[in-house]
């Protein structure tokens, strides 16, 4: 069976998307939906697709996915609509800003029934989930501390920043993504600091750009989360993993994976500029995943209780930041 998909939304996520759709035997892109007509055209020509708006791709017999890429805001009305329209559905986090808002989107799945898978990537890069299989094959026995460190190479624009959620909501989501997917267990508190360090506009937005967390599961396993919009060396991503046994770690990726050693000492290319080009490999396999519960009606992982567990982590970060003191769960959920 050839998934034959819908994107809605052409710009920069909908693009590497895209890219993935194409290189998969087992998918077609059949239409393209953006606010924006020229985007939805080149990147339609490109890949060989059709324009079409978003009610159009989600009402037709001949899609049977859709891609969600557009503006937060828009994310659970096109997840309900699609779901009563018998798509499955795949949609870049989060689901919603608002805990209240993604819970209704869910009852709706839910109802009608339908496959959604939520985009963190990150646990299909192949690095990331070596690290995983590395703690189910018991190498390090029983994990007891995280450290993430997940830093851009610079802060996004002041309209992005407006209207992302804030850094925790954006940014560090991938992040609690990534502690629930390697800790072993639902994380119990949250403890939050944040600043302004590298540009006050952001702050003056009512953000932050630099963040350190520290999640903490009921039976005291720790998870230590570096953050900052500021990265001048690259895009740095990074975990690591210590267990009863051991430890395992995944290392910064680059573009060429060589050491040059002179007199004047060793040198390494640059690390990649940014997620599009380090996680390639990830949203291949991503998309990947999607086209196989698609065609076997498995369950779609990571899915909308995911999505709603990461953003709920967000705002007991939020809540810790604005209050200074570590937040239970329970306060959240």
């Amino acid at each position: 069976m050839t998934v034959r998909f819908g994107l809605l939304g052409a710009g920069r996520i909908g693009k590497v998307h895209a890219h993935a759709i194409a290189g998969n035997a087992d998918a077609r892109l059949v239409a393209v939906a953006d606010a924006v007509a020229p985007a939805a055209e080149a990147l339609a020509a490109q890949y060989g697709a059709a324009v079409r708006d978003a009610a159009a791709i989600i009402a037709a017999d001949d899609i049977d996915a859709v891609v969600i890429c557009t503006p937060t805001n828009t994310h659970a009305d096109l997840i309900e609509a699609a779901a009563r329209a018998g798509k499955a559905i795949f949609c870049e986090k989060p689901i919603d800003l608002a805990l209240d808002r993604v819970k209704a989107c869910l009852r709706v799945v839910g109802e009608t029934k339908a496959t959604l898978m939520v985009g963190f990537n990150r646990r299909f890069d192949p690095h990331f989930a070596a690290v995983r299989g590395a703690i189910d094959a018991g190498r390090i026995g029983k994990v007891e501390m995280v450290t993430i460190t997940s830093r851009d190479p610079g802060a996004p624009p002041a309209d992005y920043i407006r209207v992302s959620g804030g850094i925790f909501r954006d940014m560090t989501i991938h992040d609690f993504d990534m502690a629930r997917f390697l800790l072993g267990e639902e994380v119990a508190t949250v403890y939050a600091t944040a600043s302004v360090l590298v540009d006050p506009a952001i702050g003056k937005l009512g953000d932050f750009d630099s963040a350190s967390l520290v999640l903490t599961t009921a039976t005291g396993r720790q998870c230590l989360i570096s953050n900052s919009r500021r990265a001048s060396y690259g895009y740095d991503q990074r975990i690591e993993v210590h267990g009863s046994k051991g430890a395992v770690s995944a290392e910064n990726q680059r573009p060429v994976s060589i050491e040059v050693a002179t007199a004047e000492g060793y040198t390494r290319p640059p690390l990649h500029d940014f997620f599009m080009t380090r996680y390639t490999e990830a949203y291949a396999a991503e998309i990947a995943a999607f086209v196989t519960a698609v065609t076997t009606g498995k369950p779609a992982a990571p899915g909308g209780e995911d999505g709603l567990a990461a953003l709920a982590l967000a705002e007991a970060a939020l809540r810790s930041v604005a209050e200074g003191r570590q937040v239970a769960m329970t306060e959240i959920l």
